[in-house]
């Protein structure tokens, strides 16, 4: 049972290092957040991958976060 109780410490510190890493992703949330806006307002049309580069953008950006999370891993 100890075991099991390291592993979950480990992945809570995880957990709370995580929204710090990611806030280094604004910019990227920012610009897929205002393409979904523009495609989805009155006059807009909201299609599949109409924003895919900015969510691959904000995706490895999020990739980037967890792998400092992780520890390099």
């Amino acid at each position: 049972m100890s075991t099991n109780g390291a592993v979950w410490s480990r992945v809570r510190s995880r957990f709370r290092a995580f929204p710090e890493r990611l806030a280094a992703c604004g910019e990227e949330a920012a610009a897929y957040g205002r393409c979904v806006q523009a495609a989805t307002a009155p006059g807009g049309r909201l299609s599949r991958d109409l924003c895919a580069r900015e969510f691959q953008a904000l995706r490895s950006c999020f990739a980037a976060a967890a792998k400092k999370t992780l520890g390099g891993r």
